[in-house]
């Protein structure tokens, strides 16, 4: 985990290289308190991705646990009725 001080944002080149090399994100501090987070854009776009995954891995085991699922064998079987494959 990197963490910076606030008035380390000055320098922008320095600040990309260490989110280049943390390969995550980097904690920016104000008065020893966490106030901001920077990120390299490849990493901030598997992270998004990852989060948006689990949101639809999620969604779906709720909609089993509620019963608003269909046995695949038997969709299948009503598509090859319906669509004669």
């Amino acid at each position: 985990m990197t963490i910076i001080p606030m008035r380390d944002l000055k320098d922008t080149v320095a600040i990309e290289k260490r989110c280049a090399e943390a390969n995550g994100p980097v904690f920016v501090t104000k008065n020893g308190y966490g106030r901001l987070v920077v990120m390299d854009i490849e990493y901030y776009e598997k992270t998004m991705a990852k989060l948006y995954e689990a949101k639809l891995i999620s969604e779906g085991l709720s909609d089993i646990e509620r019963g608003e699922c269909a046995d695949g064998n038997d969709v299948k079987a009503r598509m090859a009725e319906k669509y004669g494959f």
